[in-house]
């Protein structure tokens, strides 16, 4: 009986424990805590530490002194235009400082009065102002036909147009020379435009089609399904997206264009050259037209940074384009 007894107490231990406590189960342990032992860096690695360095104020001070030196000689050229050719060169443009008295807006009068670098400024803006325009229209349409459009050998020919921007600018400028003088445009505006118009293509190509790939598919679908033509379809949807890709690609080729003096040198003419011509010949009498020299030089280096900093934002923008998903 004390047998039997004992035997039934202890099964009917097992499912009351089970019930309302702990008191039946082994004990549950905590898995254990591995310790890693901390390296001589305190736990950060050397290039961990220059990371953090680098973004903290130090590195904003040091491109701010770099941002000072690279505009240095700007702030100086424009110093040096307001100077008179006497103070010139007496002295430095830093002498402005201590002598105020110095500066005087006579080299402005005196640029205006130069017909040969005020023309030239009037065929820089006649060269400029239409490369970029045909650029940025062609290689629009042609972006969005290779981005959106099927039409035979589409592939192999976005393949051509990206293999013509490795072609060096210099190949082709005997061969553009003599087919321009073929057709009697050679020395002409018309024919610096065409020059840089073709040169700017593949690169504009290239960059609006992979941002115009970016657009979703649905968006273009639903505007199709609406009854939007393809026309329709390029100038209402893809063209509004497109406006920071676009504004960067006019950027680019407005700042090419304009500065440009190998082309301008090859196909231009007395009548037909633009300011980087006109004042690399006004280098040659240096000791003798400086007062010509300084104005006309900050004159051209200021209107593209009007430029640059007016599109800034889209510039940004159409560069950073694609970078983040």
């Amino acid at each position: 009986m004390s047998a039997d007894a004992s035997a039934g107490a202890g099964t009917g231990a097992g499912p009351g424990a089970g019930a309302g406590g702990t008191a039946g189960r082994p004990a549950v342990t905590a898995p254990p805590v591995v310790v890693r032992p901390r390296s001589a860096g305190g736990g950060r690695g050397i290039a961990s530490r220059l990371a953090a360095v680098a973004g903290g104020g130090v590195v904003r001070i040091v491109l701010l002194v770099v941002a000072l030196f690279w505009l240095l000689p700007t702030f100086g050229l424009l110093l040096s235009s307001l100077r008179s050719p006497t103070d010139i060169s007496a002295s430095g443009w830093w002498k402005v400082f201590t002598s105020p008295s110095q500066l005087t807006v006579s080299n402005y009068r005196t640029l205006l009065d130069n017909h040969a670098i005020t023309d030239s400024l009037v065929n820089t803006a006649l060269i400029t102002v239409p490369a970029t325009l045909l650029v940025v229209v062609i290689g629009s349409l042609a972006g969005y036909a290779f981005a959106w459009m099927d039409f035979p050998g589409r592939d192999w020919w976005f393949i051509a147009v990206v293999a013509m921007l490795v072609v060096p600018v210099q190949v082709a400028l005997i061969p553009v020379a003599r087919l321009f003088g073929d057709i009697g445009i050679f020395g002409d505006i018309i024919g610096v435009v065409l020059f840089h118009t073709a040169f700017g293509l593949p690169f504009a190509i290239f960059l609006l089609r992979n941002f115009f790939a970016e657009i979703p598919r649905e968006l273009l679908e639903a505007a199709r399904l609406d009854g939007a033509g393809e026309l329709r379809l390029f100038t209402q949807v893809v063209m509004p997206l497109g406006g920071p890709a676009i504004a960067s690609l006019g950027i680019f080729q407005f700042l090419w264009v304009w500065n440009d003096m190998l082309v301008a040198l090859i196909f231009a003419n007395s009548d037909s050259q633009p300011i980087t011509v006109a004042l690399q010949e006004q280098v040659r009498q240096f000791g003798n037209n400086i007062d010509i020299l300084a104005p006309g030089a900050f004159v051209s280096m200021i209107i593209p940074l009007i430029v640059f900093f007016a599109f800034q934002r889209q510039f940004v923008s159409g560069v950073m384009a694609g970078a983040v998903k």
